[in-house]
This record gives structure tokens, sequence and C-alpha cells, in this order.
């Protein structure tokens, strides 16, 4: 294998691991604003209040699109991974 498919690759694999974790990673920043808003506007500083609904909107977020991320990581690997460990 030379380098070009190496780095090919790797640039390929890096761009799906943005595109699984940006749908999670989206909500957070959105429920967090949300919440620091909310604390911010009526002075309540509760630590669980922080934690705990962006940990609920992370795992709708998680459940909902666990379809996606799991047909784009098989189409990745079945598409390029196995070849290049085959051979082909």
């Amino acid at each position: 294998m030379n380098e070009a498919i190496f780095f090919d690759t790797l640039r390929q694999g890096l761009w799906i691991a943005v595109r699984i974790a940006a749908p999670m990673l989206t909500v957070a920043l959105i429920a967090g604003v949300a919440v620091g808003l909310f604390q911010a506007l009526t002075s309540v500083q509760e630590m669980t209040l922080t934690f705990v609904p962006k940990l609920l909107a992370i795992v709708i977020v998680f459940w909902v699109s666990m379809s996606m991320m799991t047909r784009t990581l098989v189409d990745f690997f079945t598409g390029r991974i196995v070849p290049l460990i085959a051979g082909l």
C-alpha cells in the first residue's frame, strides 16, 4: 500500500468520525447554551441542572441516529478497509 492510499483512507476515516459525532456534539452544545441561559436568567446554580439535560439530549440523539452511524461505519469498512486488508 502506498502512502497516497493510506492518507486518503485516513482522511476519509476522520471525515466519517466528524459526521458521526456532529449530531451529538451539536445537541450537547445547544442544550448547554439553553441550560446556561436558563441558569443565568433565574440565578439557579445547580450542578445537576447542567449535567442531566445534556446527558438526556445526547442519549436521545444517539438512539435516534444509531442506524445512520452504523450504516456509515459498515459502508466505510466494507467499501474501504476490508478491500485493503484483503489486498483487492
